[in-house]
This record gives structure tokens, sequence and C-alpha cells, in this order.
């Protein structure tokens, strides 16, 4: 603390005791208001509390939130102290308390907001960014795609010399990316929707089973020697086996990203990373499961955009279990339920199903255009106990997600 100025000690223990209380009368678990007042008090804390920190970002339209808990964890097996915001407060009013309490020196593993990044990665001094994917997500609040991509190009061009390690699966990552000195790693992209056009000039881009280019300008999938390959990553010459605790291919895709990483820019050894997210098994409530009144227990998902959903629902199918599907339409999911129309939910038919949360009716209807037999209970919980199945699950949005993890936790916080 002897390092900081007045103002922004003055604004840490204001925001410690804002979020104290916060916690103590049961608003919340008060480090985003904690955040807001520290940042409010001295608008340069960023600058003062990242002192001292190695600092590496991650931001992606999904898999953020894991990407950065399973780069944590390969970090934690050097001999650095890490701070993360694990909990996915990924504003800058999340950031903020992380830091303060944050050992230093040492490393910092912080999730940002798609939005937030140019606006943190210089008063943060980030040494490394890693960008996972981009696609629609919250239309009302995020704009277009295009746009969020040519952003972060920006920052990329503003800064030649970043690192980066990228997906090179995603047009969008990659036309944002190439400025900057980039570790690529080939992911494999199976949402097309949100790619159809080429971010560099606009024309239809030609994909091949697993590969982009576009025949107007030549921007094109970069070529890589980091790949993954079922379960396997390939890192050059180097064979990572993945042996993850968390389910879906998704999370193969977020595990190689954070296992490139760590090996790539902290040095890593690859097994030892690759066996540090082996023993993630939940995040921040993803993956948690819930008590129901008969005894059983169902298995909590949170899927968020067209892109997640999918995704999900394709790992949900190989399943064959019971699945609620849980969605509201406040400010934090969007307001906008109409990407329930880009969902592929015909991928449930023949499995137990029901329609959950505010809008379950808006859920209904699209089950039955998707001629998915489905009940309709607005209770999450009440639907999956009225399903049959060892252990239900519960596909919610975000708000209802957040509901199930402040009522139930996981003790990941």
């Amino acid at each position: 603390m002897s390092a900081l100025s007045a103002r922004t000690r003055v604004a840490v223990a204001a925001g410690s005791a804002t979020g104290w209380m916060s916690r103590v009368t049961g608003r919340g678990a008060g480090a985003t208001i904690s955040g807001r007042v520290i940042n409010r008090i001295s608008p340069h804390a960023l600058d003062e509390l990242a002192a001292g920190l190695r600092v590496a970002l991650v931001s992606a339209t999904n898999g953020k939130t894991t990407t950065t808990k399973l780069l944590t964890a390969a970090l934690r097996t050097g001999p650095d102290p890490v701070a993360s915001n694990h909990t996915g407060a990924n504003l800058t009013s999340g950031i903020a308390p992380v830091l303060a309490a944050a050992t230093k020196p040492g490393l910092a593993a912080l999730e940002v907001d798609e939005r937030v990044v140019a606006r943190v990665l210089d008063p943060l001094r980030a040494e490394l960014l890693v960008l996972g994917n981009l696609s629609r997500d919250q239309l009302d609040r995020y704009g277009e795609v295009h746009a969020v991509g040519a952003a972060w190009r920006k920052v990329a061009e503003a800064h030649p010399d970043l690192h980066v390690v990228a997906n090179a699966s995603d047009p969008h990552v990659v036309y944002a990316a190439q400025p900057a000195r980039t570790t690529w790693v080939r992911l494999g992209l199976q949402w097309r929707s949100d790619a159809a056009t080429c971010p560099a000039c606009g024309a239809l881009l030609d994909w091949s089973t697993d590969r982009f280019r576009c025949p107007q300008c030549g921007f094109a999938e970069p070529d890589t020697v980091n790949v993954l390959d079922g379960d396997t990553l390939v890192l050059a010459d180097t064979r990572v086996p993945l042996r993850l605790s968390l389910p879906g291919q998704w999370n193969r895709y977020n595990a190689a990203l954070a296992i490139t990483a760590a090996v790539d820019h902290f040095g890593i050894d690859p097994q030892v990373a690759a066996d540090a997210a082996a023993h993630v098994d939940t995040v921040a409530g993803r993956y948690m499961t819930v008590p129901l009144a008969d005894g059983r227990r169902a298995r909590v998902f949170l899927a968020k955009n067209p892109a997640g959903w999918s995704e999900v629902l394709h790992w949900v199918a190989g399943t064959a279990a019971s699945v609620v599907i849980a969605v509201n339409a406040r400010v934090a999911d969007g307001k906008d339920p109409s990407w329930l129309w880009d969902v592929p939910y015909e991928l449930l038919r023949g499995l137990p199903a029901a329609a959950a949360g505010d809008r379950c009716l808006d859920v209904a209807v699209r089950l039955r255009y998707a001629e998915v037999e489905h009940a309709v209970e607005p209770d999450p919980l009440r639907a999956a106990a009225a399903l049959p199945g060892d252990e239900p699950v519960l596909l919610c949005t975000y708000t209802q997600f957040s509901a199930l993890y402040r009522k139930f936790g996981d003790g990941d916080a």
C-alpha cells in the first residue's frame, strides 16, 4: 500500500468498507460495489493497483470465465502468487478490488468484458491478451459482432508488440489480432452463423471442412503449429492430452487457449499446465449441481447466446438426460429473446424436456416448432423435479443462473 497515492489508499479503504456492508446486509457479494467506489474516488486507481503485477487479460463472447480459471490454475503451478477475478466480475468495477487485494510482485489473470479491453489494457500495462471467439451476444447492449472485432483490431494496431494468444479458427478474432505479435491456436469453429462475411472487405467467406478464406481479398485462417486435435493439444512438436473434468467440446477450446498462453508466454511446462486444467471441475457456479425436492440433484449450465446454446445442446443431446430450458429476458440477459429461433433446439427431440423461467411461454412456442415434447413450469427447480432421470440438466440464461448460484453456491468463490 505504501506505493499508492493517498487518494487511492482512501479509495481502497472506502471500497472495502462498502463491500463489507453489502455482504453483511445481504445485498450482494460486495465485489462490484467495492470496485465502483474505488474507481469513483480514485479515477486512476487501476494504474496504481496494477503496479508490481504481470497482467494477462482474457476476452471472448463465450468461455472467458472458464479460460481465465484454467489459465489461473496453470499459472499457480509456478512460484509466483496469482490474482484473478474468478467470479466473472469483468468490468473495471470487478477488476479494481482484485488488484487491491493482490500479492505483489505477482501475476494477475483477468477476465475482461469484450467492450472493456481497450479501456483497461494500458492502465493495467497488460503484457498478454488471450482472445477466444466473437459471436452475437445481446445485440441490444453489445452491437454487431463486426463492431467488437473492429474495436479489438484498433487495440492490436496501437500495440503491435503486444503478445496475443488467439483462436485461429474464428475470422473475427483473426482480423482483430493480425496486427499484434500473435500466437495462433487452431481450434476448429463449429458455430459459423456469425462469420459469413469477411471482416476485412465484406465479401462472403469460403469455408472448407474446418477452414475459411475470402476469395475477394485473400484474408484467410493463418497457418499454425498449435492445433487442437480431438482430445489432444498439439504445441509444435509436443502433444498434450486433455483429460478435463469440465464437460463439452467447448471447454477443450477454452483449455487449449489457456494452456497455450501458460506455456508460450509464462514458460509453464505443457503437461503441468494440462494437469492443472484437469483438476478444474466448476467455474463460478457453471456445472455445479443443485438439490431437488425429491433428493436428486440437477446439473446447472449457463448459456447466453446462440453460439453458446448450440455447443451445450450438442453435448446434452449425447447424454440422453432430461433437460430444462430456463430463460429470462431481463437487462443482464438481453431484453430481446428472438435469439431463441437461432438455437438448434431440434437436437432435444426425444428427450424429456421442460420450458421454465420468465419467458417459459416463449420457450414453449420455440420447442413446439422444434417438435420437442415438453412441460411448462416457470420455476426451474420444480420443472427439473418433474422430469425423470438421475441428474436432470438445467440450461439457464444469465439471471436464472445467477439466482441459483446465489442460493446454492459451489464453494468456488
